[in-house]
């Protein structure tokens, strides 16, 4: 496996928190707005229980092993779930980039054949 420079390495510990509050945002929005709507009270309550169980294991909330080696997997995950877009990776060198966004286009492509 390649090994991560530096400067991605320093690069992405600084922006997981943001990327993973903004995401965690996005959530509590998404939970307000089932919490405010029409159902019961008990409804609203076990939906949200089930969406917290469910959006607990999401890599915008936590990520699994945060070393370097991990590094390329966990920025994948991001992309794959959909808490960051490439264009969050502005600042990141072009091989890493490109890496990713060869692997994101891969699945797109995926999922269109289906």
């Amino acid at each position: 496996m390649k090994r991560v420079n530096e400067k991605d390495w320093k690069l992405f510990r600084n922006r997981v928190p943001d990327w993973q509050e903004a995401y965690m945002g996005k959530l509590v929005e998404e939970y307000k707005a089932l919490l405010n709507g029409n159902e019961q009270s008990s409804d609203k309550f076990w939906a949200l229980w089930n969406r917290l169980k469910q959006d607990k294991h999401s890599p915008g909330v936590m990520l699994g092993d945060m070393s370097r080696s991990n590094m390329r997997m966990n920025l994948l995950l991001l992309l794959r779930h959909g808490i960051i877009t490439i264009q969050n990776l502005d600042g990141f060198s072009e091989e890493l980039r490109e890496e990713l966004s060869y692997m994101v286009e891969s699945w797109t492509w995926e999922q269109n054949e289906d």
